[in-house]
């Protein structure tokens, strides 16, 4: 990929389907056609499990929602990835499933573009991915170049994400902003308001006013909405 191109597929690791606002923005430009998603029975099941654990629903209701995604995406689920692991050596062997999810869809998909999604990019080592011809992207970055790409769409999914009370608190920096900064998508919030000096410059891990926290663990708004559509909180 170069310049400001999107990939045409797209690897979505579980960390970025956990945040409610996140899937909802992804999963839209999925629907979209701006990219398309893809994952694993691995990531499904990971998904899974830390919805039941962490937003306190049931089992049977959080398959249901992955249920009801998979019936929106029927492509995007790469059943064979365990082959795609050989050889894989400097990245965290815990994300070479994440990785064998993206070599599985190149594979499938060749010659299309294929890029990972996810928070915890640290866990992957680039110069593996390159010579592997997968891209790396955290969210942050990634919708900084679909705002370039697809401004409209963005801002359109932005728009239909519902203001909460819980919200308000944020009022005087906007609430829009306020949630934007809580994903950690700072240079997004810049851009959106116009305040990013550099738009070109490289994407920090912090910003002024970040909370400190890891990436891991950045899962604000969980259950913002049910499957990126109704409003609702765990």
């Amino acid at each position: 990929m170069t310049g400001s191109r999107l990939p045409d597929y797209l690897v979505l690791d579980t960390c970025v389907l956990l945040s409610g606002r996140l899937r909802h923005i992804l999963l839209g430009l999925g629907a979209r056609g701006c990219f398309r998603p893809v994952w694993s029975r691995v990531i499904a099941d990971e998904w899974q499990r830390n919805a039941a654990r962490v937003a306190h629903v049931s089992a049977d209701e959080a398959r249901a929602w992955w249920d009801e995604w998979a019936h929106r995406f029927p492509a995007a689920t790469e059943l064979e990835i365990e082959p795609f692991k050989t050889g894989l050596k400097y990245s965290d062997a815990k994300d070479w499933h994440v990785i064998a999810a993206g070599l599985a869809a190149r594979h499938r998909h060749a010659p299309a573009s294929v890029a990972i999604l996810t928070r915890n990019t640290r866990d992957f080592n680039r110069p593996e991915l390159r010579r592997l011809g997968l891209a790396l992207f955290d969210p942050d970055r990634f919708l900084v170049q679909c705002l370039e790409v697809c401004r409209p769409v963005v801002v359109a999914l932005l728009e239909a994400l519902p203001r909460g009370a819980a919200d308000t608190p944020d009022a005087p920096i906007g609430i829009l902003s306020g949630m934007l900064r809580r994903e950690r998508l700072f240079r997004l919030d810049r851009l959106l308001r116009g305040t990013d000096p550099d738009p070109s410059a490289p994407i920090s891990s912090g910003a002024a006013g970040s909370s400190g926290a890891r990436p891991r663990d950045a899962v604000a708004g969980f259950f913002v909405m049910n499957g990126g559509g109704t409003g609702r909180r765990g």
